[in-house]
């Protein structure tokens, strides 16, 4: 006897959503809250694929719960999506649904095993390595140049503090003349390894959490004229694994979503899950 299409569905449990989700649905909800749908359609692709692999990936093939926040997943169910695209939503959730529908149970794998499918808005010109972000070497986590990125409304920011909000911030206390005398190491991806004031030491990451910057991609100095401290980033999130505004300038050249895929993940297979055998 032939099962029912639906008897080894995969459901996601969403921290916050009152019933599980059935996955494609969910995917759907996390492509819309993660990336803008005016992007090409093989780009949404790239991040379906990408979002279903790491959705089932944390979630164990949905055995635990998932936040849906920027750490782990952004998700709107569709109350949101409605109210956000208003008398677009029929045009949007359609333009959505497809790409989710064209790819329907496709994920990532390496040596057979889904892998951490990380992506990020807008690189600073290059992707950061898994080894340059976390110090764990991650074969299919390399960085890649992804110049396209810099067309990105995101790739550069600028902040402004007061001494006295900057040193509200900070463990130990700034003076201006120590912004001439800090150290910034930079890492093969161009990002901020680690920054030395004196005998004070911080990583980039620690950098930019305490900071709330957009990437660890810094330069910092004092205006003396201004009394402010000025940082510059340059592109915006953590910049492991694909780029979103990298993966939307390789659909618009006529990249498929495959082959945006295999190009910010190296040695990587796209396959359909049975979740029958899972």
């Amino acid at each position: 006897m032939k099962k029912g299409e639906n008897s080894c569905e995969i459901l996601i449990e969403v921290e916050g959503q009152q019933d599980k989700i059935p996955l494609e649905t969910y995917i759907t909800g996390v492509v819309a809250a993660e990336m803008p749908v005016s992007f090409h359609k093989e780009a949404l692709k790239a991040q379906a694929i990408a979002a279903r692999t790491y959705a089932l990936k944390t979630t164990n093939y949905g055995e635990k719960a998932i936040a849906p926040t920027v750490a782990r997943q952004v998700f709107y169910d569709e109350k949101q999506r409605k109210t956000n695209w208003a008398s677009n939503f029929l045009g949007n959730e359609k333009k959505i649904v497809e790409a989710i529908n064209e790819t329907k149970g496709q994920v990532l794998l390496y040596h057979n095993e889904l892998i951490t499918a990380m992506f990020h808005s807008t690189s600073n010109g290059k992707t950061e390595s898994a080894y340059g972000y976390s110090g764990n070497e991650i074969p299919y986590l390399q960085s890649v140049a992804s110049i396209a990125d810099q067309a990105s409304p995101k790739f550069e920011a600028q902040q402004e503090w007061t001494l006295a909000q900057w040193n509200s911030l900070w463990p130990v206390q700034w003076q201006p003349s120590d912004f001439n005398r800090i150290q910034l190491f930079y890492n093969e991806s161009g990002r901020v390894e680690r920054l030395q004031l004196g005998n004070n030491v911080w990583t980039g990451r620690e950098v930019r959490t305490l900071l709330g910057i957009p990437s660890t991609d810094f330069t910092m100095n004092y205006d003396a004229s201004t009394k402010k401290v000025r940082v510059n980033t340059q592109g915006y999130g953590h910049g492991v694994g694909m780029s979103q505004y990298g993966a939307e300038a390789m659909a618009n050249e006529g990249k498929t979503a495959d082959e945006i895929l295999h190009y910010y993940y190296q040695d990587i297979e796209i396959k359909k899950i049975d979740a029958c055998l899972k």
